[in-house]
């Protein structure tokens, strides 16, 4: 089956020393400089193979080749080529000239050992054919730079400047270079600039001698110029800092797992089974990728040297549920310089700054929950979370007037996590991540509830035994696809919720004879991540929060049927929490994953994609009612809680360009070839089985197809328990051959290991083109995959594709 090829990666070699040159604006000398440079590389290195390549060149169509022409002219023993003109009545797209570039390196790699000089055009912002700046075109093949300054008057800005550009999108200067011109001394301002603060050398050659009339004159001055700079001290000094270079970039990527692994404690690992060669060296990241150390390069025989050492993998958890906008974003990046220099860090109780501010009005404006009021800040999902359970049970107390001595717990569901802080770990049940933390107190009761999973043709809402033996509630119900199961209003309305809701009260009642007192509701809306990938039944959810709000009565000293508040924004019952750290802003594909539901919470806790996966930083938003239970003239009855980098204006200021440009895709339509799918899925799931049609506001949808899903699901049941997906998530539950359940199941770990392997694209046959693979995480049995909220379905199909080869041959296998 073929697969979509992944995007260029990063190009390094350990047979060939490659370099592109940027210059700080047009006019600088570029291709003299580079000239100089891949002479003197074939006189130094003359058993190696020296090459030059112009991705694209400007000018008029007849001077396509002007630049290699002049190599060739004055450097003869130079491999040269222009890629594309940038008047093409055909403009390239920007992966097309990253291909061609990635192709054409490889091909030198191939010759083994030597030099590639890759120059640009014009400066460092200079547009690419389909319009976006070179700084941005190229940020994937990360290859080093060498910076050509600007000698005239005004060029020690222009430099500093393009040094700047490049040094915020990831790229490492590795030295500059500039003509020695008397009159201005730009090198010497330079050299102490960027030795003193950036400890890169700056080096100068002399001017190019005036242009004669006499051509033949001209061109012999000329080859004189060149004989003499490339021979000089200082060009040779700076092709072996250069090459130098080169050797300690692979030298510490190759050293870097062994020392890791002596020095670095990692989460969620048990480090007794993790030898070296099973840790992940990333290089840099780029959109949906990491850039990989590929061990299988490092060979030093001639017959591996063109083995490429770096490998594009696919970020399958979108780097632990962080990722939306995709690694490096620029305009992320910038927000985050912007902010860096504007501000640093600025204490924030009782002041305010822009970046805060904006982003809270953003924020509620978006979740578009007229209880929800205020917003503080934190700085990670589980440190939120522990802000809103104060919030919350301060709250219940003053209601109830229960006394400090009164030990309160929360009401959650089974196999729920919220993070890893004492405090949040308390408000889940005991299980792998907690029960053998010496201070773990679990706090309250979790709920079965039921899971939704497609298999074998059908969406089903499994009713857990222990629910349906307990209240002879019904089977599992079959649905023709996962919009119905989210019509939760029409459902309710057809009576579907009436088991939920004596379950619930049953529940609870239970609780009040036992005299448990309880301060808060907390679910994590829609989908139990780190439990499992579990999808809940919304209907459920739905039903509970109702439930609990009906249900003073049964958490305090009120009679049944009574509230103490006469207003829809007013938390009555208990306040409800709902952690959307990893379910909210657009994960499952709306802005609130409580959109699902139909109902809202008092308090709503928000991280990882809130940042575009940039920085750390978390909310807690809370309506008015629940800020009032902390209003008083005693300070101690304040919300005594913070750390030092509340509302770090970085932070803020990346989050509100993140939901900025989140709302904006939205309102687009980015999404729309995804919608797309799932409602001609569905219309064709609808006439098969002669079902009403109905609105499609509630849509369902998913990056990952429809036919994907189906095909998944499809497979045999002893290999493949369910699947589901919704928004960027995919999740596979798969069967365990030994029994085992749960995070310490192993069944995913073959899956999870052969799509880590990948292999050579299936399209090709040149063992020269780069590998590429999926780096996912396991939740025991559980396989999944997220894709960002700019993913393309390109990208998808290719990882669908090789997701598909992976679970056949594995079925085959189990």
């Amino acid at each position: 089956m073929a697969r979509m090829p992944p995007p260029a990666s990063s190009l390094l070699w350990r047979s060939l020393r490659a370099y592109q040159i940027y210059g700080a604006n047009t006019d600088v000398g570029k291709t003299i400089i580079t000239t100089i440079l891949c002479k003197a590389a074939h006189k130094l290195w003359p058993g190696e193979r020296t090459a030059y390549l112009k991705p694209v060149s400007t000018g008029p169509a007849d001077a396509a080749d002007d630049r290699c022409r002049h190599i060739r002219r004055f450097a003869p023993d130079i491999a040269t080529k222009t890629l594309f003109q940038y008047d093409l009545a055909s403009i390239p797209p920007d992966e097309t000239i990253l291909a061609e570039i990635s192709r054409y390196a490889a091909h030198q790699a191939h010759y083994g050992p030597g030099w590639l000089f890759v120059e640009t055009a014009g400066g460092v912002h200079s547009p690419s054919p389909a319009g976006s700046t070179q700084a941005d075109l190229y940020m994937s093949l990360r290859l080093p730079v060498i910076l050509v300054g600007d000698s005239k008057l005004g060029g020690i800005s222009q430099t500093v400047s393009a040094f700047e550009s490049l040094k915020i999108r990831g790229y490492d200067v590795e030295t500059v270079l500039l003509f020695r011109e008397a009159t201005y001394g730009n090198h010497s301002y330079l050299a102490d600039y960027f030795g003193q603060r950036h400890d890169i050398p700056v080096r100068t050659v002399p001017e190019p001698p005036k242009l004669l009339e006499d051509a033949v004159s001209d061109a012999a001055a000329l080859s004189r110029y060149y004989d003499d700079c490339s021979g000089s001290a200082e060009v040779q000094e700076t092709l072996s800092h250069l090459d130098a270079r080169h050797e300690d970039r692979i030298s510490r990527l190759e050293s870097m797992s062994a020392a890791a692994s002596e020095k670095i404690w990692y989460p969620f690992t048990q480090q007794k089974h993790l030898t070296p060669e099973k840790i992940v060296i990333i290089d840099s990241a780029r959109g949906d990728y990491f850039q990989t150390f590929n061990s299988q390069g490092t060979a030093t025989s001639d017959a591996a040297s063109s083995n490429a050492l770096l490998q594009s993998s696919f970020d399958g958890s979108a780097s632990w549920w962080t990722q939306g906008l995709g690694h490096g974003n620029p305009s992320l990046t910038l927000a985050a310089a912007y902010a860096a220099g504007r501000y640093g860090h600025v204490m924030f109780a009782e002041a305010i700054h822009e970046p805060a501010l904006a982003v809270a009005e953003t924020l509620l404006a978006g979740l578009k929950n007229p209880r929800l009021k205020r917003v503080f800040f934190s700085d990670n999902g589980s440190t939120a979370v522990e802000v809103a359970v104060k919030m919350a049970l301060r709250a219940s107390r003053l209601r109830y007037g229960w006394g400090p001595g009164d030990a309160l717990g929360v009401l959650g569901l089974q196999g729920s996590y919220h993070g890893d802080t004492i405090g949040a770990m308390d408000c889940s049940e005991p299980s792998v991540y907690n029960e053998k933390v010496e201070w773990y107190e679990g706090k309250g009761f979790w709920l079965e509830y039921p899971t939704v999973e497609y298999s074998q043709g059908v969406w089903t809402v499994k009713i857990p035994d222990g629910m349906r033996d307990l209240h002879a509630g019904p089977s599992n119900v079959a649905y023709p696809h996962l919009s119905s199961i989210f019509d939760v209003e029409s459902r309710e309305s057809r009576g579907e919720g009436r088991f939920y809701e004596h379950f619930i009260r049953t529940t609870l009642e239970r609780f009040a004879v036992q005299g448990r007192k309880f301060g808060a509701l907390i679910i994590e809306p829609v989908v139990l991540g780190a439990g499992g990938m579990l999808l809940v039944d919304p209907l459920f959810q739905r039903t509970l929060v109702k439930i609990v709000r009906q249900s003073a009565h049964v958490f305090g000293n009120t009679a049944p049927g009574t509230n103490s508040v006469a207003d829809d924004r007013t938390w009555t019952g208990l306040p409800v929490i709902f952690d959307e750290v990893f379910t909210g802003l657009y994960r499952l594909g709306r802005f609130s994953a409580a959109s699902f539901l139909g109902v809202e919470p008092e308090i709503s806790v928000h991280a990882k994609v809130l940042t575009g996966g940039l920085v750390p930083l978390s909310v807690t938003a809370a309506s008015e009612s629940i800020f009032q239970a902390f209003a008083s003239d005693d300070k101690s009855d304040a919300l005594l809680h913070g750390h030092s980098y509340t509302a770090h204006p970085v932070g803020c200021q990346v989050a509100l360009e993140s939901l900025k440009e989140m709302q904006k895709m939205e309102a687009r339509g980015d999404w729309d070839w995804a919608r797309t799918a799932y409602q001609r899925a569905e219309t064709e799931s609808y006439q098969d089985l002669s079902a009403p049609d109905h609105t499609r506001e509630g849509l369902a949808w998913s990056v990952w197809s429809p036919e994907l899903v189906s095909w998944v699901g499809g497979l045999p049941t002893r290999f493949v328990g369910g699947v589901w997906a919704l928004g960027t998530v995919l999740a596979i539950r798969l069967i365990s051959s030994d029994g085992s359940t749960g995070y310490k199941g192993s069944a995913a770990r073959a899956v999870h290991a052969a799509l880590l392997q990948g292999r050579v694209n299936a399209d090709s046959d040149r063992s020269s083109e780069p590998q590429w693979n999926v780096h996912s995480r396991v939740l025991g049995n559980t396989l999944y995959l997220m894709a960002g909220q700019k993913t393309t379905q390109e990208t998808v199909k290719g990882v669908e594709n090789l997701l598909r080869e992976v679970l056949e041959n594995t079925s085959n296998r189990t």
